[in-house]
């Protein structure tokens, strides 16, 4: 029994390390890419959908693990004294929970194994589709916050995120399904892509003072709490504008008009920002709003297009 509750002990640690309960951010590109190519070639390649799960949920995991390890490295998150369940890592480290060097491997380990992946997907797969959006995505996701590069320290890491997050994992998840691409699936991942960069950005405000502290040049650091919070809310705008626009160009089904049901979650996450910006612990409903938003829009997207490949 001792043992069970020692291994039940230390998963939970590893959940946490990785931060699963963000996973979403990955699950849910995936999700519409794929759907998006069964809709478009009324076939559904189910070892290939669970291979793609697979390796992009541990490539997330291996960059959640990379950041805190990083982050440590630099200080970052020890210089953030105010932490919350959004923002200044899993903890991990700073508690003392796990070694640093744990984490780091856990990271290599997690990444290589979902690069793997990707490398037998892009095998069986036609060209090198797979492979070049997969060097991308690793590259991004590991030199977020490694040296050389550093993409989070120099005002990047927004765009890489929702690069990373939006198109390549909508378009590689279409792509091992369809075997085709074209610039339809790169239009239709941009608002996925905004709302996950978004989650990122509203996450960035509590940590304002401690990235400041150590030279990390965050959207928010750059433009001030009061004018980035106003770049928060015209993202927010964007991010419906792009899904009408793509809809009434038929990019997307009419019934994806169904994402609209997401608009009470994004003015409760505007009216919340909005008051509470430079409040941390004032802020934390604003930063759950965006998280939901974007599993929700996400999630009401692919419904949309299920609705409308079985009833249109």
């Amino acid at each position: 029994m001792l043992i069970i509750k020692r291994c039940l002990y230390n998963i939970n640690l590893w959940i946490k390390e990785s931060r699963a309960p963000f996973f979403t951010g990955s699950i849910i590109p995936v999700l519409l890419g794929s759907i998006l190519a069964w809709y478009d070639t009324s076939s559904f390649l189910w070892l290939n959908f669970l291979l793609t799960f697979i390796g992009t949920v541990l490539i997330h995991a291996g960059t959640n693990m990379a950041n805190d390890y990083f982050d440590h490295v630099s200080g970052c998150d020890e210089a953030n004294l105010n932490p919350t369940p959004f923002s200044g890592g899993s903890r991990m480290i700073q508690n003392g929970l796990i070694p640093p060097k744990k984490v780091l491997y856990a990271s290599l380990i997690a990444l290589s194994i979902g690069s793997g992946i990707g490398l037998y997907l892009n095998y069986v797969s036609e060209r090198n589709i797979i492979l070049i959006l997969g060097i991308i995505g690793i590259f991004l996701a590991f030199f977020y916050t490694a040296n050389p590069f550093k993409i989070a320290y120099k005002t990047f890491g927004e765009l890489a995120v929702g690069i990373g997050f939006g198109p390549l994992i909508v378009m590689g998840s279409y792509y091992v399904q369809a075997q085709n691409l074209s610039i339809r699936e790169f239009l239709i991942s941009i608002p996925i892509g905004i709302l996950i960069a978004l989650i990122l950005y509203i996450n960035e405000f509590p940590d304002y003072d401690s990235d400041k502290q150590v030279g990390k040049k965050t959207l928010v650091v750059v433009l001030g709490k009061q004018r980035a919070i106003i770049l928060y809310h015209i993202l927010l705008f964007i991010t419906y504008l792009a899904i009408i626009l793509l809809i009434v160009f038929k990019a997307l089904p009419y019934m994806c008009l169904i994402a609209l049901i997401s608009l009470p979650i994004s003015i409760k996450a505007f009216v919340v920002s909005r008051k509470n910006f430079d409040k941390i612990y004032e802020l934390l409903p604003a930063n759950a709003y965006t998280i939901k938003l974007h599993s929700s829009i996400g999630l009401l997207l692919c419904i949309g297009v299920i609705l409308d490949k079985i009833f249109g």
